[in-house]
């Protein structure tokens, strides 16, 4: 079964770090990575991508240790959805 990894809006990481991140950490296109991104900051949340439990508690993890390296409040969930 697979986890969705889920990206939650707040008001104060910037917008490339999200793009950013999605493409180092996820390996998305720009395009998609974008896309993203504007769903999340339009209607709050987003589905980043889906993966097995483990892979996506781990690139979960990943997201937030670059969020709070950079010192971001960015929110990523995994969920089954």
């Amino acid at each position: 079964s697979t986890m969705a990894l889920v990206l939650e809006n707040d008001d104060f990481t910037p917008m490339e770090f999200v793009v950013e991140v999605l493409q180092e950490h996820l390996g998305l296109t720009l395009e998609a990575a974008v896309r993203t991104m504007l769903q999340v900051h339009h209607e709050g949340r987003a589905v980043a991508g889906r993966f097995p439990v483990d892979v996506a508690n781990e690139k979960a993890e990943r997201l937030r240790a670059a969020a709070s390296q950079a010192g971001h409040p960015f929110r990523c969930l995994v969920q089954a959805r």
